[in-house]
């Protein structure tokens, strides 16, 4: 599965203000997004190449 989440907007607005609402909203989103899970093996498998 190709992920789109190392451009995400929401990821992004979420990473500058910790605190907010939609940094709380992207956590939840993170629990069950199949794209997030997918792009944190890539970058695990990419930190081992």
């Amino acid at each position: 599965m190709k992920s789109n989440c190392e451009d995400c907007g929401l990821r992004k607005r979420a990473e500058r203000n910790p605190d907010s609402l939609m940094a709380r909203i992207w956590r939840w989103h993170t629990k069950w997004c199949p794209g997030w899970k997918a792009y944190q093996e890539q970058l695990a498998k990419g930190s081992r190449a």
